[in-house]
């Protein structure tokens, strides 16, 4: 196990993060609109390079994306991260329904048909489901698709039974009281260490500007998500879409071996980040973008230069 897991995830008691989420220096705040709805992001590098976009998630931001935007700009890629409708500084819509996959699907290709050309996806967790409903939805304004640390149906397990029972406390003590109950849980399991004090005080704060119907409508979708590979693999055939299915070692969302079998199922590549858990882009920020630059190559899409 990594000696000293590092996860974004307030939701997850076993994994605390580490500082990488504020390292996102390489990149410019800005804000888009899609569908109707504004969305904030983090964009990095030349406009004139092939577009990617990064898809967060769930109780996620643009941030968790920090540790490798810079990475991926020198890669020779145009970097947009979101926050999800509802996340952090994205102004959320209000309706349990709208935090669907297939709801929030429709803002992910509004996006994507304002970037330049065709579009490499990335969705991680949460966000992974997003971005196979874009996909499915509508496969042709997209490159690539890479599904990082994201299954193939509903989440059960550690993380399910989370999510069932902090739900009561959203409704008594909402965002700030979820949030101290999630960090209270954390605290009690072995190996916890504490976020540093900067680091800490922006979990809280993204945490509790989140919206509580944003929490409560993903919180029902991530539970409920049926098994749509033979969608998505039909989706990526017809299209010739390459795609990547990329998980940390000790992922305790989706169980690996599960992420493997839907990548066999989707005819994707797979790649397992060792020494990373449920969130490589934090955790092993330089393994995952190499893990990346070495899809895109493989799949003859890789961006024009190297790292510089």
């Amino acid at each position: 196990m990594n000696p000293d897991p590092l996860n974004p995830d307030p939701m997850n008691p076993d994994r605390i993060p580490g500082p990488a989420q504020l390292a996102g220096s390489a990149a410019h705040p800005t804000r888009l609109t899609a569908d109707g709805s504004e969305i904030a992001a983090l964009q990095a590098g030349d406009p004139a390079d092939p577009p990617l976009l990064l898809v967060p998630g769930y109780t996620g931001s643009k941030e968790d994306f920090g540790p490798v935007l810079g990475l991926l700009a020198a890669a020779g890629l145009f970097v947009t991260a979101i926050d999800l409708p509802g996340q952090y500084e994205s102004p959320g819509n209000g309706d349990l329904l709208g935090y669907t996959p297939d709801a929030l699907a429709v803002v992910v290709l509004a996006l994507a048909a304002d970037l330049p050309g065709p579009v490499h996806l990335l969705g991680h967790s949460f966000g992974g489901l997003v971005a196979r409903a874009a996909v499915i939805a509508d496969p042709a304004p997209f490159a690539s698709l890479v599904l990082m640390d994201s299954g193939p149906d509903a989440l059960q397990g550690p993380r399910r039974a989370l999510i069932e029972a902090l739900e009561p406390v959203l409704e008594v003590g909402g965002m700030a009281g979820v949030y101290a109950a999630s960090l209270a849980a954390a605290m009690t399991r072995p190996g916890f260490v504490a976020p540093p004090a900067a680091l800490g005080e922006f979990l809280r704060r993204r945490f509790i500007a989140s919206d509580p119907v944003m929490l409560r409508g993903m919180g029902a979708a991530v539970r409920a998500e049926p098994d749509r590979v033979a969608e998505l693999a039909t989706a990526l055939t017809s299209a010739r879409l390459p795609s990547l299915v990329i998980f940390g070692e000790d992922d305790d969302a989706w169980p690996t071996a599960a992420q493997t079998e839907m990548a066999h199922r989707l005819g994707a590549h797979v790649t397992e980040v060792s020494g990373a858990a449920h969130s490589p882009a934090v955790e092993k920020p330089h393994a995952t973008v190499q893990a990346l630059l070495s899809f895109w190559r493989q799949s003859g899409c890789e961006p024009e230069r190297g790292p510089r």
